[in-house]
């Protein structure tokens, strides 16, 4: 565990790491703007964000609220010695109470389809954060964690084709995360799953269409993400033969980074996260290729994007400062890797 720390500390800076908690810092407790978006079984369902959901009712929606928490707790872990560290850890302990966690079981038992699977994907990643950093908060949080993976547990199998999208529904993205997970939990069961699923999903594809990606409100890129989450999955040999039939290395290594146009608009913004997102998918993906003429292009193209997205991180709109810190610590951190 020393170890694995001491490489986190090693590819991030403690004065930028305290930048992107800051953006956390600022937001888990901020309670409006807000978008609530779940189904209305009567009026008691109109309520307050803090009401609905005591644990995550900031930084805009559910799951940048409990992703905001896994930025603050990934933090803590690396950087203990911050002074932001002590802050942050505070905030875990004043959202993360067996009163709140009980709220937010009701909330979910009561809707089957919320957040699934991305805000369940990085729930499942700030239990995996607690569990590794031996918090006592993550006991707490374990029966939120649980009712995700039943609930993903139930979906996947009954999820005929994925879901190809560059948002929040992304079947990819979501496997990955949750792969990060049970890489951490040793949950044998759901491993499973998550590869069988990711076999049926995948693995006869072939030419993927990168030159049609992204569209233009995009975060994640579709034909990278599912890459990503092959890597995971297949031995090196079997993931570099499979790669090779899947993604054109010319198109790959042409990728350049996107442009946002408007970043007061929330919807325009989301191309500095996919920016972010690609630079950890590439990387991701070239760590599983044989060094060489297949895996230079692709660190070269990874730089670019990585430079452009951590470039973008900021507090000026809150329309990106609510959750592009996220993707830039699990990035800067290498999560995934």
């Amino acid at each position: 565990m020393l170890a694995a720390v001491a490489l986190l500390t090693t590819t991030l800076d403690v004065s930028t790491a305290e930048r992107f908690a800051q953006l956390a810092l600022d937001c888990v407790h901020r309670e409006y703007p807000n978008k609530i978006a779940h189904e209305m079984a009567s009026d008691r369902d109109a309520c307050a964000p803090r009401e609905l959901t005591p644990a995550f009712y900031g930084c805009f929606d559910w799951h940048s609220a409990a992703h905001g928490h896994w930025l603050l707790a990934r933090f803590a872990r690396t950087f203990p010695s911050s002074p932001l560290a002590a802050r942050a850890r505070a905030v875990l302990e004043r959202s993360i109470t067996p009163a709140h966690i009980a709220a937010e079981v009701d909330y979910q038992r009561t809707r089957k389809n919320f957040e699934r699977p991305y805000g369940l994907a990085w729930l499942l990643q700030l239990s995996a954060e607690l569990h590794e950093m031996q918090s006592p908060l993550a006991a707490t949080l374990e029966p939120l964690a649980r009712i995700a993976v039943e609930r993903v547990s139930a979906w996947l199998p009954k999820l005929s084709r994925p879901i190809r999208t560059g948002e929040h529904s992304q079947t990819a993205f979501a496997l990955g995360l949750m792969m990060d997970y049970v890489r951490s939990r040793a949950d044998k069961p759901f491993a499973a799953l998550l590869d069988a699923r990711a076999r049926e999903y995948y693995l006869a594809d072939r030419a993927c269409p990168l030159s049609y990606e992204p569209g233009g409100q995009d975060f994640l890129l579709p034909c990278l993400a599912e890459a990503d989450v092959m890597r995971r999955v297949l031995p090196a040999p079997e993931f570099a033969r499979w790669l090779g039939a899947f993604m054109p290395q010319q198109a790959a290594a042409a990728l350049v980074p996107a442009v946002v146009t408007d970043p007061t608009d929330g919807q325009l913004a989301h191309l500095d996260g996919l920016n972010l997102s690609r630079a950890w998918m590439l990387e991701g993906i070239a760590s599983r290729l044989p060094a060489g003429q297949r895996r230079a292009p692709l660190e070269r193209v990874a730089a670019l994007h990585r430079e452009a997205g951590l470039r973008a991180v900021s507090g000026q709109h809150y329309e990106g400062a609510h959750w592009l810190g996220t993707f830039a610590m699990y990035l800067a951190t290498r999560r995934g890797l």
